[in-house]
């Protein structure tokens, strides 16, 4: 049972109706085959559950049969096997229950009852009586129940929740039939968890993610009500010093009588209102804009800016509707953005993001799914969000709609993380076009009108890489017209403005992510990316850590669009044979490394000329996965995110490892609107023994936006066949701007073009293992500050030969990780002498009392053991291959299913 002790109403409260309830324990839940009963024995208070389980509310069903151990955690191993966790799970309907107290404070105000997303169907019953029905993931229900319940009285909420129509037949993910096809028949039900039904990034989820996945709450109010504000603003640019802004919302009458108020708005010290009659059962959409409110011509408005160009600053419009007595009836809060994006320059005919008049090369990361079982906490989503700022990255893709919810919105407004928004369709060769027009509609209306006042909002796109069918265009474009008067509607994901898809998604070498071709604006293209040692043995059993088995498979190692059966080969050929999983994964991360900086930096490259956006697939994983990530589930980044954090710097240096007519040449990339003036550039050329090959200097000066070539590296003929390149930029005053490094092979083959029988040819960096063990310096500190452990890391080269690849990882003295975790840089690699602090930073609970223990692995790197107050620092011994039994990671291929 559900209760809520609510203090006495302050005066300042008295702007504000009663606060809401969230009904969000005391659930119950059973399969609706094994109940005889109807909706109104089920919801009254007489009924008495028998058997049946507690329910996980916001949840799925499958998220509450395994926390009460129903069925054992489906993204381990091989749990989500149907052998284990049946397939019919989704052929079923399933019923809530709840019993819960409304407020004593409700005396004398409308009560509502508020479902914020029920996937798919669902019928809705309060003690007794049916109130309503919800069809679609992604809409809301909104249901009077004021003449059914009374305040401070209990009340029983029962909920039919019915799984979508078509669930289809999933694929399932071995070594012996691959990944499977993607997708299905699902995508016909529309707006739902398509992806749910498997792709080659997760497998088939048994419910389909069936359930009341989003809040249950109650809310208050008077006879009117206040629905779907909007909020715009429009900047003089070039000019950023004023700004427009524009207020709209409906005022709905729910009463069979006509009525009178005002409607009040504030935004900061900014007060304005309108005297409104609405007669009964009816809305009026009321407007305020700046030449009927003076006011709302900002002078030196404070800006919302994307990630790296300025401050994320948000204002807050408090609208409250007063009835003909002065009493509050409603009254709601809208967080906005001041800010004004376009979508084209004068030089480019492909699409071009413009933010506040600044262009922004468009770093960004798909996200197919937050979570596989929907199990999305805002404390999970504010880690991962935050990991993308960190990693430099200005641009979610919100894949085919599937993470739609206020927390990830909130989360990018605050980050400012750009969102590439897309409806419900997938690519048409992975499902149907959907049916139901009309609730596919409805559910894409409720989505703009809820979200579309989120600055992080960029454009709405309708398809993943496909057009929608011309009655949904058709009906897409009205809705704009009617609901979107600023953001560009995107039609496809593949086409329009120099904008594609299509990969590749395999592993390739650094010098093929140099070739553009017509993709300027490139919205997918991925890599393999494993996970650190932790985190791997993390997901799978132990019987599968030294071999490559059906497990690997679940977790989206197998062929298909990565070509995971081709991957060790690479490995083995590139760096040397495997010889265990820790050695697997140490050559694993230079792999990453390599392809992911390669991955932005291809694109850098030609920055604004033609190139304007790379968005990796995918820069989050729903599931423990291999492939398409910059940070494991378990939140531990491995280095495929310093990859993208060096590549994505907003002022940066560079070797263009391409094969045109720039191969070679170092480059500078200013991503900011002002010039890069009286900078030096430095390179330096390594020998594999650490002495110096070659060096020069050059002087900088690079306009706005622009990707400048300064000369040639020099290669002689006696350099070692793997050698080193470290690259340094440095300001006017003689401070570092950007430092890259680089491992490259002088017998580099001539690249030839990929084809099913012929691939580019690798190269040979195996004389990277002939590296002497460098012990790494330490010097350590720890300070509390609100909550948070803040560590400082200094680590000092003392030798004569290269450090590559130094990896440290926070844990508590007892061992186990700290996770998340926020490192300023890792994965960094030390030519001799050279020092480098990497900070970092973690939630003190999360230490557990303990004091805390960083560890050090790497390619060749140990770390002296050393101490300082609440710290230590120690080697990772469990992470250098030599202290495990050689085993070659051998593929399974007895027993496969």
């Amino acid at each position: 049972m559900t209760s809520l002790a609510i203090p006495a109403l302050s005066a300042a409260a008295q702007a504000y109706p009663p606060p809401q309830l969230e009904i969000a324990s005391g659930w119950q839940l059973q399969d609706s085959a094994k109940v005889t009963d109807t909706g109104a024995q089920i919801s009254s208070a007489a009924y008495a559950p028998k058997d049946w389980h507690a329910a996980v509310v916001p949840g799925t069903v499958l998220t509450s049969l395994i926390a009460d151990k129903t069925y054992p955690e489906a993204l381990f191993g091989e749990n989500n096997r149907p052998e284990i966790i049946p397939e019919s799970l989704n052929k079923t309907p399933y019923w809530y229950r709840t019993v819960f107290t409304v407020p004593s404070i409700y005396v004398g105000h409308r009560i509502w009852l508020n479902f914020d997303g029920i996937n798919y169907s669902s019928e809705i019953w309060v003690n007794g009586q049916q109130v309503g029905t919800t069809k679609g993931a992604f809409i809301r229900g909104r249901f009077d129940v004021t003449a059914i319940v009374k305040p401070h009285e209990q009340a029983v909420i029962a909920v039919l929740v019915a799984p979508q129509p078509h669930p289809g037949n999933p694929h399932e993910h071995t070594l012996k039939g691959g990944m499977g096809p993607n997708g299905g028949i699902t995508a016909i039900d529309g707006p739902t968890f398509l992806s749910t039904i498997g792709w080659d990034w997760v497998p088939a989820i048994r419910d389909r993610d069936t359930g009341i996945w989003r809040k249950v709450f109650l809310s208050a109010s008077g006879d009117v009500t206040i629905k779907d504000p909007l909020v715009t603003t429009d900047l003089p640019l070039p000019k950023i010093d004023s700004s427009d802004v524009a207020v709209q919302a409906t005022v709905e009458n729910v009463t069979d009588a006509p009525q009178k108020g005002i409607l009040k708005g504030t935004i900061e010290n900014i007060s304005f209102e309108q005297p409104v009659e609405i007669p009964a059962h009816s809305k009026q959409k009321v407007t305020f804009d700046p030449k009927s409110t003076p006011a709302l011509h900002i002078q030196n408005p404070h800006l919302w800016w994307p990630n790296g160009y300025g401050p994320q600053n948000l204002y807050k419009l408090h609208l409250t509707f007063l009835d003909s007595k002065k009493h509050v009836s409603d009254a709601t809060d809208v967080t906005f953005g001041i800010r004004k994006i376009t979508y084209s320059v004068p030089d480019s005919e492909n699409l071009t993001i413009s933010v506040n008049g600044a262009r922004v090369f468009i770093r960004g990361g798909n996200w197919g799914l937050d979570e596989a079982l929907k199990r999305i906490p805002r404390e999970r989503l504010e880690a991962q969000i935050r990991m993308h700022k960190l990693a430099n990255l200005n641009l979610i893709r919100n894949w085919v709609g599937q993470s739609t919810n206020e927390d990830f919105y909130e989360l990018c407004d605050k980050y400012g993380i750009l969102v590439w928004d897309e409806f419900f369709q997938p690519n048409p060769s992975d499902g149907p076009d959907p049916t139901d027009l009309d609730a596919y509609m409805a559910n894409v209306r409720d989505k703009i009108l809820r979200y579309r006042n989120h600055p992080s909002i960029m454009l709405w796109c309708a398809r993943n890489e496909g057009f929608p069918p011309k009655e949904i265009d058709d009906r897409l474009r009205v809705l704009m017209a009617e609901l979107e008067p600023t953001r560009r509607y995107q039609p496809s994901s593949t086409s329009g403005g120099g904008v594609r898809s299509n990969g590749p998604y395999h592993w390739r070498t650094p010098r093929e992510y140099y070739k553009i071709g017509d993709d300027f604006f490139k919205t997918e293209t991925g890599s393999m990316s494993i996970p650190t040692l932790e985190s791997t043995r993390g997901m799978l059993d132990k019987k599968d850590w030294e071999m490559i088995t059906d497990a690997w498979a679940e977790h989206d190692f197998a062929n298909g669009a990565v070509q995971g059966g081709k991957y060790p080969g690479i490995v083995s050929a590139r760096y040397g044979k495997i010889s265990n999983l820790a050695d697997f994964v140490r050559k694993g991360q230079l792999m990453n490394y390599e392809a992911y900086r390669s991955m932005y930096e291809g694109r850098n490259a030609e920055l604004f000329h033609p190139t304007t956006a790379i968005i990796t697939w995918m820069s989050h994983p729903a599931q423990p996965s291999f492939v398409w990530q910059l940070y494991h589930y378990d939140y531990e980044p491995n280095s495929s995110l310093f990859a993208v954090q060096k590549a994505g710097e907003l002022q940066h240096i560079q070797l263009n490892e391409g094969t045109g007519p720039n191969a070679g040449q170092v480059q500078v990339i200013n991503n900011l609107p002002d010039a890069i003036s009286k900078a030096t550039a430095h390179a330096t050329v390594y020998n594999l023994d650490g002495r110096v090959a070659w060096e020069r200097d050059w002087p900088v000066e690079v306009p706005a936006a622009t990707a400048a070539n300064l000369g040639q590296l020099e290669l002689s003929s006696a350099i070692s066949n793997v050698n080193f390149i470290k690259l340094d930029l440095k300001d006017a005053a003689g401070k570092l701007i950007s430092t890259n490094f680089y491992w490259r092979s002088s017998r580099t083959p001539d690249v030839v073009e990929a084809s099913p029988s012929k691939e580019p040819l690798n190269d040979d960096l195996t004389d990277l293992n002939k590296l002497p063990t460098v012990t790494l310096e330490p010097t350590i500190a720890r300070h509390d500050d609100n909550g948070t452990a803040h560590f400082m890391v200094t680590l000092r080269n003392p030798s004569t030969s290269i450090a590559l690849m130094a990896h440290i990882q926070l844990r508590r003295k007892s061992g186990d990780r700290v996770l998340p975790v926020f490192y300023s840089n890792n994965y960094v690699s030390l030519t001799p002498g050279e020092s480098r602090t990497i900070e970092i930073e973690a939630d003190l609970k999360d230490l557990h009392g303990e004091e805390a223990l960083i560890v050090l692995d790497g390619w060749n790197t140990s770390v002296t053991r050393t101490a300082a107050k609440g710290v230590s620092i120690a080697p990772n011994l469990a992470a250098d291959p030599a202290n495990s039994p050689i085993t070659n990671l051998p593929f399974q291929t007895e027993g496969l299913r």
